[in-house]
């Protein structure tokens, strides 16, 4: 039941971080940022999806 209940977690974590993994790999300038946003407002739906955008919008070089 331990094992079990340490996956479930280890795997939600995963998901709730993953905005910002999109973000780390993508070598995205503002990772930190989105982690910020990910980490205190990901935990409300919006402030998930807000982060997720965020992660996957192209970035545009001037």
């Amino acid at each position: 039941m331990r094992l079990l209940f340490a996956v479930l977690i280890s795997l939600l974590s995963l998901f709730y971080f993953l905005p910002f993994a999109i973000a780390f790999n993508r070598k995205r300038a503002n990772s930190g940022a989105i982690f910020a946003l990910n980490l205190f407002l990901g935990w409300s739906l919006i402030g998930w999806v807000v982060a997720l955008v965020w992660a996957l919008k192209e970035e545009q070089i001037l």
